[in-house]
């Protein structure tokens, strides 16, 4: 995978340079790289194919967790205004999202129709290749689809001048159907595993898991849990023993051969490619720019398996009490009293121990780690990076085999077929994992719990932090979620009062962070279409109500 990195950018160079094929030259060019002398033999192939890779999110995806409700970024930005609602088709990230897509899309139709062009003695491998590029091509569709409906389907490589470039939208209903095709195609041409040189390619397993996100997605259940399924019967796959190990450096796929969950995901390597997403959860002289939500918190579970408001082991008398008799992912996700932590001071002027987090801090005195809703993140977050700026080299994980199982369940759920069985096989593996108390469907009927609302419960617990969960408050037609108050702790739990005088709350004494939020279910489950790109192109139209 460090070959893919490394290619990159020579490939960046080369794409740039084989359109500029200038008519008016009788010669192909000695000292430059043109369509006539690259597609010649597999090392060019290869190069081409790892320029592809570029297109796939990296810590964008664990950023599009912003648009949703389990986290909020404590200063305005994009994705904080999408999960607000209060945006226009002129917000920048609309834009940057469609034509990052569509430029990656014209690099694998480029790469596509060329590629065969090759003189490789390996056929085979020359369809991996073009497999591994038509993957990231349904992708970037994937996303567009998700996010805009409608959009042009374009695949071939369009150039200035082609009248294509101002074609009109596409149907959204007939793109999913040609990438649930091109998901299932090239499952047949990809490769189940590969060697620890060539780790973060795409394999069948992934094809056929993005096959049940989308399936997932546009209510194709049967499709959904099909895809699923294929990818359980694989064998290759095994939750990782340690749900807050998975999401640290040293249990990276791509550094051990024991973390078999992992099935795609952005590696990222010291002085090549690295992130801020560690320091960003726990900066320690700002604002952190995580912040666990009080919805997320109160979704954590009993440790007996009954919502808070039921449970007689739920005790909010103090702070340290939310985190105690709740399900084992809430400590392995959000920071708890007595956990290690790099945001330097916390809030509690006691506290001699700069290491260790005991109270959550509200005053800016560019000390100690800031966060406006009382709560921190812990998943995801490499201690020793914290400290430094933009070096943190921790994967971002794309997809993983619990979310295959989750899907599975859900997709069973909605077609009235889930049985305890299928629960025992995919959701209670990961409660399992953790010490949680297992999903029993009889048990949840005698507490008067709905086992939809739980099957959607427990993804949002156990994915949480990987982007997906404004993807899945679109699928569900829940929307309002969003509409509401962004809140935090009772304030009376924070230590130093003074930080929090002006600060508003709620009926019960919860601080509220962010009001203000509106969701209009005529529009809001679909972003416009860019101003710019209808500017370019006045044959966009766009979409209900925007």
């Amino acid at each position: 995978m460090k070959n893919i990195k490394l290619t990159i950018a020579i490939l960046i160079m080369a794409i740039g340079m084989q359109s500029c094929n200038d008519d008016f030259l009788d010669r192909e060019p000695l000292d430059a790289i043109s369509d006539t002398n690259f597609w010649q033999n597999e090392e060019q192939l290869l190069l081409a194919v790892n320029g592809t890779y570029d297109f796939i999110k990296g810590k964008n995806t664990v950023d599009m967790e912003n648009m949703a409700d389990n986290t909020v970024w404590p200063t305005q930005t994009n994705y904080r205004l999408i999960s607000t609602g209060n945006y226009n088709n002129d917000l920048g990230t609309l834009n940057t999202e469609w034509t990052q897509a569509y430029e990656g899309i014209r690099r694998c139709n480029h790469f596509l129709e060329n590629y065969d062009k090759a003189e490789m003695p390996n056929e085979d491998l020359k369809r991996r290749y073009a497999g591994e590029v038509r993957f990231i091509r349904a992708y970037l569709y994937s996303y567009l689809t998700f996010l805009f409906g409608d959009v042009p389907h374009i695949t071939k490589a369009l150039n200035v001048g082609d009248p294509e470039i101002y074609g009109p939208r596409d149907s959204r209903d007939g793109i999913v159907s040609w990438i649930l095709d091109e998901l299932t195609a090239i499952a047949e041409d990809l490769p189940e595993s590969y060697g620890a040189q060539d780790y973060g390619r795409i394999t069948k397993g992934t094809a056929l898991g993005w096959k049940s996100r989308v399936a997932l997605f546009y209510e194709k259940y049967d499709v959904a849990e099909s895809a699923a399924r294929q990818v359980m019967d694989l064998g290759v796959y095994e939750l990782y023993p340690d749900y807050y190990e998975l999401f640290m450096t040293e249990s990276d796929a791509s550094q051990t051969t024991s973390n078999r969950e992992t099935m795609f995901s952005r590696i990222y390597t010291t002085d090549i490619s690295m992130h801020n997403l560690s320091r960003e959860i726990h900066v320690p002289d700002q604002s952190a720019r995580w912040n666990p939500t009080k919805s997320l918190v109160d979704s954590y579970l009993c440790i007996d398996g009954k919502i808070i408001q039921d449970s007689p082991l739920y005790n909010e008398t103090t702070y340290d009490s939310l985190f105690e008799h709740r399900d084992p992912r809430m400590k392995m996700t959000i920071l708890s009293p007595g956990s290690l932590w790099g945001g330097r001071e916390d809030g509690n002027p006691e506290n001699t121990d700069n290491t260790i987090f005991t109270a959550p801090k509200f005053n800016q005195d560019r000390q100690g780690s800031v966060t406006p809703t009382g709560y921190y993140f812990t998943k995801y977050c490499d201690l020793d990076a914290v400290p430094t700026y933009n070096r943190d080299e921790n994967d971002i994980i794309i997809m993983r085999y619990a979310e295959i199982l989750l899907n599975y369940a859900e997709a069973k759920l909605e077609q009235g077929t889930l049985t305890q069985d299928d629960l025992d096989q995919t959701i209670n593996l990961l409660r399992e994992r953790v010490g949680m108390h297992p999903m029993i469907i009889s048990e949840l009927a005698s507490w008067g719990m709905d086992l939809r609302e739980e099957v959607r419960r427990e993804r949002r617990i156990e994915l949480v932090l990987e982007g997906q969960r404004y993807f899945d408050i679109l699928r569900w037609k829940s929307g309002d979620l969003l509409a509401r108050d962004v809140k935090g702790i009772k304030k009376e739990f924070i230590i130093r009062q003074n930080d929090v005088e002006n600060v508003p709350t709620d009926e019960d004494g919860y601080i509220i962070f962010l009001s203000g939020n509106t969701f209009d279910d005529s529009k809001h489950y679909l972003w416009p279409i860019p101003l710019a790109q209808r500017d370019l192109n006045p044959n966009l139209s766009q979409n209900p109500n925007w």
